[in-house]
């Protein structure tokens, strides 16, 4: 077991430049999801956890952050 992030994008990602990547592989041994700027590698990570992530999860796919 690796405690490194195994980063992805949504398959949905365009290539556009505006994703965020996510590491759900630490989910089980720490119960977070980091979350960062594709645009930015080695800038900040946002640790949320597990249940935080799935809850903004089903708010995209229920289109509660409305459409850009």
């Amino acid at each position: 077991m690796t405690n490194e992030p195994r980063w992805f994008k949504s398959s949905y990602s365009s290539n556009g430049g505006d994703c965020v990547e996510a590491a759900a592989n630490l989910v089980a041994p720490f119960g977070v999801v980091p979350v960062r700027d594709s645009k930015n590698p080695n800038g900040p990570v946002l640790n949320t956890s597990a249940a935080s992530f799935a809850s903004f999860v089903a708010g995209v796919k229920a289109g509660e952050f409305g459409v850009v």
